[in-house]
C-alpha cells in the first residue's frame, strides 16, 4: 500500500472543499463589536449629514458636557441659539446610542442623570 493511499487528506494543496467541516457563521451583532467599533460607526453616520456635530463629539469625547451636548442637540432641538427643524431618524438614534456608549466607557453622567 503507497503512502498517499494511507493519508486521507492531503498535507500541501488547497483546504477541502467539504461544507460539512465548516461551523456556520453570522453577521456579527451591533452589541457583538468592540465598543470603539460601534462608536466609530454612529459618529460616521452623524458626519454623514452633520460634519459640525460629529466633529464636536469628536473633540469633546470622554468629558461629561459630551452627554450633556448630545443630550440638549435631541432633547431641545438647537444649539448656540441656532434654530433647527430637528433631526432625521437615523441621526437621533446615533445620537441616543453615543450617549449610551459614552455612559459605558467613561461611566460620566449627562444632565439627567445628575439630578437627585
Amino acid at each position: 500500500m503507497s503512502l498517499f493511499n494511507k493519508l486521507t487528506k492531503p498535507v500541501v494543496g488547497f483546504p477541502s472543499l467539504d461544507w460539512d467541516d465548516v461551523e456556520e457563521t453570522r453577521p456579527m451583532g451591533q452589541h457583538e463589536r468592540p465598543l470603539q467599533a460601534r462608536i466609530d460607526t454612529q459618529v460616521a453616520v452623524i458626519g454623514a449629514r452633520h460634519t459640525r456635530v460629529a466633529l464636536a463629539i469628536e473633540k469633546i469625547w470622554g468629558h461629561p458636557e459630551c452627554v450633556t451636548y448630545m443630550q440638549d442637540l435631541v432633547l431641545s432641538g438647537y444649539n448656540d441659539g441656532e434654530k433647527r427643524m430637528g433631526f432625521k431618524p437615523e441621526i437621533v438614534t446615533a445620537l441616543l446610542t453615543l450617549v449610551e456608549l459614552h455612559k459605558q466607557a467613561f461611566g460620566l453622567q449627562g444632565r439627567e442623570d445628575s439630578r437627585p
